[in-house]
């Protein structure tokens, strides 16, 4: 999960503009403030997962950050349906995957508890 979070943080960065184009019209100022916004998040909570000591913490800052990324999710599917079909598969497919992603994420949290309970 760390290694996903910190690749696809680094990725607002070095590739900003597939990002800034999902960015929902409803938020304040610009797509590129929120690309990079949303970027260190994934990276701050990439390094949070990657440690032991923080990874609780981190997994379930990844649970809500999956769901908070959803809404962008939801902007590409919807720019995405008149796009050739393999195109539009990848957009639509993205939605779904969203659940996995937060189960993952909270599985990983408990997980991490359980360590952390331990005597």
């Amino acid at each position: 999960m760390a290694r996903m979070l910190g690749g696809t943080g680094a990725l607002h960065f070095l590739a900003p503009e597939p990002f800034d184009a999902i960015v929902p019209r409803a938020l304040p100022g610009s797509p590129r403030t929120w690309t990079y916004l949303s970027g260190a998040a994934e990276l701050a909570v990439a390094a949070a997962v990657a440690l032991p000591r923080t990874r609780r913490a981190g997994a379930l800052a990844a649970a809500g950050l999956f769901a908070a990324v959803f809404p962008a999710n939801m902007k590409m599917a919807r720019d995405w349906r008149h796009r050739p079909a393999p195109l539009k598969a990848i957009a639509y497919g993205r939605l779904p995957l969203q659940l996995p992603m937060v189960a993952w994420a909270l599985h990983t949290a408990h997980a991490a508890g359980r360590r952390d309970a331990r005597p």
